[in-house]
């Protein structure tokens, strides 16, 4: 693999000499709105999303303990640990419209973990899914058996994650590391090769296995007495939201990477609304995994049937404090009539 030179690349809104009021006014404009979806990211979904991962880790946890060990939740305890993983990365977007300025090496760094949840999220995800779909049609094959045990898949996913994170920063870029530069978690001056690996193994592989899953989900027969399809969807609800919502926000943040990829191969720049659209794309993303946390703890049973539980012990509290009061109050009133 040829080293690529790319020094020469910036962004748009950091190299232009702006001498016309209009690209002056063109690019004011463009940095209040990356700002206000920032903080509007930062206000609302951040919050929202750490505290649903929070009271998904309690629940998980707690039922791990009581030996409620369900695979799928297994699977979700770890997507939802990949999740806030991002959440805490996504912190890197408080500076914009301005970037975080580091050595080339620290954003490697910064990018190689970002990636790593980034692909763990996405492939533990499929697991889930065919972790379903093997529960609507048992298993044949021994391999089919294997997908079945959680621990074992977690484990595989992970190493092939690792792998895939090492290639990807190994693909920002080696030369100049001492050096600064503005950065991203997806650094901008990583090789074009870098977008393309993880536009492959990171959306199109896995977005190829899971449209899979659903065809084989509505389109193959059922087994005697298995439940309808429409009480399979409504029994795990969770999943499939997630699956839906996870590829909605990442075909858009992945078709922009690719954009990017195609400036890169021309040797453009590109415009301060390229620029605008791609902060977008990753405040998407960092959305998605907020959202998915809040899914899981609004949709999935274990966790529904866990708020309940709270709800009903709070009203059952409020509405023993109102019986206590009420003698008091007509105590009170009493004596003062005496």
């Amino acid at each position: 693999m040829t080293s690529h030179n790319m020094t020469w690349i910036s962004y748009p809104s950091k190299s232009q000499p702006f001498a016309s009021p209009e690209e002056i006014e063109a690019l004011i404009a463009s940095q209040n709105i990356i700002s206000r979806f920032m903080h509007c990211y930062i206000a609302f979904f951040v919050p929202t999303g750490l505290i649903a991962g929070i009271c998904i880790l309690i629940v998980f946890i707690k039922n791990y303990l009581q030996s409620k060990r369900e695979s799928l939740d297994l699977l979700l305890l770890h997507f939802t640990i990949s999740n806030i993983i991002m959440i805490f990365f996504s912190f890197t977007v408080i500076a914009r419209p301005d970037y975080l300025t580091v050595t080339h090496l620290a954003c490697s760094v910064l990018s190689f973990f970002f990636n790593f949840s980034y692909f763990n999220s996405q492939y533990v995800l499929i697991l889930a899914l065919l972790t379903l779909l093997l529960e609507r049609f048992p298993p044949q094959t021994a391999l089919c058996r294997a997908i079945q045990r959680p621990i074992f898949c977690v484990g595989l996913v992970l190493t092939f994650t690792f792998c895939l994170s090492l290639t990807a920063a190994v693909l920002v870029g080696t030369d100049n590391y001492q050096l600064e530069a503005n950065c991203q978690l997806d650094p901008l001056f990583a090789w074009p090769e870098y977008e393309i690996v993880k536009f492959t193994f990171g959306f199109g592989i896995p977005s190829l296995l899971q449209i899979l899953s659903f065809i084989v989900l509505w389109a193959k027969e059922a087994p005697a007495g298995a439940p309808t399809l429409w009480q399979h969807i409504r029994a795990y609800p969770a999943v499939y939201a997630i699956g839906v919502t996870a590829f909605i926000c990442r075909l858009f943040y992945n078709v922009m990477l690719l954009f990017r990829t195609t400036l890169k191969l021309q040797r453009s720049i590109g415009t301060t609304e390229n620029e605008l659209v791609m902060n977008i794309a990753e405040i998407v993303l960092f959305c998605e995994s907020c959202a998915s946390l809040v899914v899981i703890l609004c949709l999935h049973k274990p966790c529904k049937d866990e708020i309940r539980k709270v709800i009903q012990r709070c009203r059952r509290g409020t509405s023993a404090n109102y019986h206590i009061e009420i003698p008091e109050t007509a105590t009170t009133q009493q004596s003062g009539s005496q």
